[in-house]
């Protein structure tokens, strides 16, 4: 809340208006007894609406006309408090005005009007250089699904071996025992009684049976 223009300010509230610090203050009141504020208890100052003129006049002219202090010294001699006071209100009075136009302006400031669809429409970018990769070589080995066992060596076929499976696969009738004396008539009256062809198709079959008898024959007639 500002306060009136006959209330007394103290040096921080003089520093506000004038924009000037506290001790650009005391200094000017070093160099010019013409301001003489108001001292009360504690060395607290406070200044009088004339001394807020008279100190806003000073400030004109040292930063504005650019006088030296010892011309502003000779001008307040010459011209008196009031004038250099005069200058100072005046000069007060128009930074208020141009404050008051900014704020002003800033308040009749049209609102921006609302985006225009043509603003707000995405920009469509035509890619052109565009690349066809090829389609990655497939790494590793690739896997079979045919699950089925493979043949190994040896279960290839083998001569020997089919002829062992087709000894095993024949109804060949257990050794007779030695005690049997009549076992080589009926083996003999067995292969005599089978077909010449079934015994030449399994001869391979046969051959190791015929061996079997030999040995046989020669085991009972060694007894």
């Amino acid at each position: 809340m500002s306060k009136s223009l006959d209330a007394f300010r103290t040096i921080s509230e003089v520093s506000d208006e004038l924009d000037t610090p506290a001790h650009v203050l005391r200094f000017w009141e070093s160099k010019f007894s013409q301001v003489k504020p108001v001292k009360r208890a504690g060395g607290r100052r406070y200044y009088r609406p004339t001394d807020l003129d008279l100190l806003a006049g000073i400030k004109k002219l040292l930063h504005d006309d650019g006088m030296t202090i010892k011309g502003a010294q000779k001008l307040l001699r010459e011209q008196g408090v009031k004038h250099v006071g005069s200058l100072g209100a005046a000069a007060m009075l128009a930074a208020q005005d141009a404050t008051k136009l900014d704020t002003d302006a800033v308040d009749v400031l049209p609102i921006d009007a609302a985006p225009t669809a043509e603003a707000t429409t995405p920009l469509e970018v035509e890619i052109t250089n565009v690349v066809t990769l090829p389609d990655p070589a497939p790494k590793g080995p690739v896997l079979s699904l045919d699950l089925a066992p493979k043949a190994t060596p040896s279960d290839q076929t083998d001569p020997r071996v089919a002829a062992q499976r087709s000894a095993k696969a024949v109804n060949v009738p257990a050794d007779p025992s030695d005690k049997d004396s009549k076992a080589t008539a009926r083996l003999f009256h067995l292969l005599h009684k089978a077909s010449h062809a079934k015994l030449a198709a399994q001869a391979e079959a046969i051959a190791p049976l015929l061996d079997r008898m030999q040995n046989l024959r020669d085991s009972i007639s060694l007894r």
